[in-house]
């Protein structure tokens, strides 16, 4: 079971405002990936005071300290997910910018396999593959 938001920041030396709580929630409780402007907008529906710098600069601070991640979808939006969520992969439409996330343990024991073979050490990896899904190549 996740940590509370509250424990979360705690372990990563984050002081915890208001703003920044609702912020955090907002995106560790979505099922989607969001980009900054998306999540101002959910945000500010809950607390129209909180402003899109507020957005930004915790986004910044809560990547720097390894509780989220930052994704680039080759639309030029950045968006954000959870670090600690189970590693996934990504299938993305270019025409809807739907975001299809999927796990493969064939895939990735292929890739460890190349990198044993070619005496790598992996630390991290992403695989993400870009194309239509099924509604937009109809």
């Amino acid at each position: 079971m996740p940590l509370p938001i509250k424990e979360l920041f705690n372990q990563k030396g984050i002081n915890l405002t208001y703003q920044r709580k609702l912020i955090a929630e907002t995106l560790l409780k979505s099922n989607r990936h969001l980009g900054a402007e998306e999540l101002y907008q959910l945000v500010h529906k809950k607390n129209p005071k909180i402003g899109l710098a507020t957005v930004y600069r915790t986004l910044q601070i809560m990547k720097d300290r390894g509780l989220i991640e930052k994704r680039d979808f080759g639309d030029g939006c950045s968006r954000y997910e959870d670090s600690k969520a189970m590693h996934h992969d990504h299938l993305i439409c270019l025409k809807c910018g739907a975001v299809i996330e999927f796990d493969e343990p064939t895939i990735e024991t292929m890739q460890m396999e190349v990198a044993k073979k070619n005496r790598f050490k992996v630390l991290s990896h992403r695989l993400e593959l870009f194309g239509y899904c099924n509604k937009c190549s109809k």
